[in-house]
C-alpha cells in the first residue's frame, strides 16, 4: 500500500482482529487509509496514546505512550514531561504515520488535550457521559442539559460526538489561554452544577457504588497527561464501531446509541451529513469570561 513518499508494507492482512464480525487487520487498514483526511486534523500536533491488539480485541492488549525502538525514525515524536521523567509520544500528523500504527495493530487512538506547542494549555475541554448500562436516553439528555449551560449562559461553542463505546462526549474548543488547571477547575464546576441541578439523574461520584443509576459526568479528563479517544477512530468492540462527530439535531434520532457508527456505515453519513466538525478549530474561544458567568450561577442557587 503506498501512501504519500512511502511504501508501508502491510503484513498479515486476513489476520482476524474482530471475531464474531470477521473484521480483519486489512478491514481496518482500508478504514484508516480512507479516513485519513477526516480523522487527522483532530490529531495534528498531539501527543498519542496508542491502544494495541496484536492478537484481536478478544485479548487484552495493552495502552502505549512510548515509541517502540524498532519503529522507523521518519516518525515523529515529541517528548513530553511527565511526573518522574520524560515520555517520547509519537505525533501522527501524516497518513503514513497512521497506516504504519494501524499496521501494528494500534485500533484505537487517544489523543492529548493540547498540543506540543502549548501543551500545559488545553485547546479542547471534553465531559465524557457515562451512562448506566443500557440507558443511553439518559446521556442524551446530560449532553443536551450541557449544551444549554454551555452556549446559552455561558456563550461557548460546544461539539458532540458518539464515544462507539458506551456514551457521548460534549467537547469545547479552546483558545489555549487557560492552563490544565484552571480548565480543570471550570469543568469541575460545571459537572458539578448540572449534577446538583439534576441530582437524581446525574452524579460526579467517581466510584460507581456511589452513583446509585445516575450518570457519570466525568470532567477529570481535563488535567494534564490525560487522554481522550480521537474523533474517527475504531474501539475495540465487535463490529468496530467508530467514535464519531455528530450534529446536535441527531441526539433526537431515536435509534441512536454511541455504537450506531462502525467501520460499515460511517462513509454513508459523512457523504450524506458531511463533517459536522468541520468548523471545530475556528471556533475556539476562552473561558476567562465563562468562568465568571459559571461562579454567578453557582452563587444564584
Amino acid at each position: 500500500m503506498k501512501t504519500d513518499t512511502h511504501n508501508i508494507k502491510i503484513s498479515h492482512r486476513d489476520k482476524i482482529l474482530f471475531p464474531t464480525s470477521a473484521i480483519t487487520k486489512n478491514d481496518i487498514v482500508i478504514y484508516y487509509k480512507n479516513i485519513a483526511n477526516y480523522m487527522l486534523p483532530y490529531l495534528y500536533n498531539r501527543p498519542l496514546t496508542m491502544q494495541r491488539f496484536p492478537e484481536g480485541i478478544t485479548q487484552t492488549g495493552f495502552f502505549q505512550k512510548n515509541k517502540p525502538t524498532c519503529f522507523p525514525d521518519w516518525i515523529t515524536t515529541k517528548k513530553i514531561k511527565k511526573v518522574d521523567g520524560w515520555v517520547n509520544h509519537i505525533i501522527c500528523n501524516t497518513e503514513k504515520t497512521l497506516l504504519y500504527l494501524v499496521n501494528q495493530e494500534v485500533i484505537t487512538f487517544h489523543i492529548a488535550l493540547s498540543q506540543i506547542g502549548k501543551i500545559d494549555y488545553p485547546n479542547k475541554l471534553v465531559f465524557d457521559l457515562d451512562p448506566p448500562i443500557g440507558n443511553f436516553d439518559l446521556a442524551i439528555k446530560a449532553a443536551k442539559a450541557l449544551r444549554y449551560l454551555l452556549k446559552e449562559q455561558l456563550e461557548l461553542r460546544t461539539y458532540i460526538m458518539t464515544t462507539g463505546s458506551r456514551g457521548l462526549h460534549v467537547i469545547i474548543p479552546l483558545k489555549s489561554d487557560e492552563n490544565f488547571d484552571e480548565v480543570h477547575e471550570f469543568s469541575k464546576m460545571v459537572a458539578t452544577y448540572i449534577s446538583n441541578k439534576n441530582s437524581k439523574e446525574f452524579t460526579t461520584a467517581i466510584r460507581k457504588d456511589k452513583r446509585k443509576g445516575r450518570l457519570y459526568i466525568d470532567y477529570l479528563r481535563n488535567s494534564y497527561a490525560q487522554t481522550s479517544v480521537a474523533p474517527f477512530s475504531v474501539r475495540a468492540i465487535e463490529h468496530a464501531p467508530i467514535a464519531t462527530p455528530i450534529n446536535w439535531d441527531d441526539l433526537n434520532d431515536n435509534s441512536l446509541h454511541a455504537q450506531s457508527y462502525t467501520i460499515s456505515n460511517i462513509f454513508k453519513k459523512l457523504e450524506k451529513d458531511g463533517n459536522p466538525w468541520a468548523d471545530f478549530n475556528i471556533n475556539c474561544k476562552s473561558i476567562g469570561k465563562s468562568k465568571i458567568q459559571m461562579e454567578k450561577l453557582i452563587e444564584n442557587i
